[in-house]
């Protein structure tokens, strides 16, 4: 989803799309933090959905803080965007870049704290 701002209403609408797309019989996890729209508990309006929330202050244990900063590294940072297109479009092809590499992904997002067969 691109979305010009994030509030409850959205991220209840990202949520809805990943129960969506989780394949029947699967479970999706969502990870949390503190960010001010995700303090509502979405978690029971889905059954394959569940959501981790991180302790506060602990931008180590989210693995998307890994990924913005990648982006920003390699995409995103010291530009200059012409408008909110021009933004859309870097970022949205910055994202597109960096899911493109499966093992980049994996990498980045894995932690061994989230290993279920340990």
């Amino acid at each position: 989803m691109v979305v010009p701002y994030v509030n409850k209403e959205i991220m209840l609408e990202h949520l809805q799309q990943v129960s969506k797309k989780t394949p029947v019989g699967r479970h999706a996890v969502i990870i949390m933090d503190g960010a001010g729209w995700h303090i509502e508990d979405f978690e029971n309006n889905f059954d394959n959905l569940s959501i981790i929330k991180l302790p506060p202050y602990s931008p180590e244990l989210n693995p998307i803080e890994q990924v913005w900063s990648w982006m920003r590294q390699h995409h995103l940072a010291n530009r200059c965007f012409s408008g909110y297109d021009s933004i859309v479009n870097s970022v949205c092809d910055a994202w597109n870049n960096f899911v493109s590499d499966s093992k980049r992904v994996i990498k980045m997002c894995s932690r061994s704290w989230m290993n279920l067969n340990n």
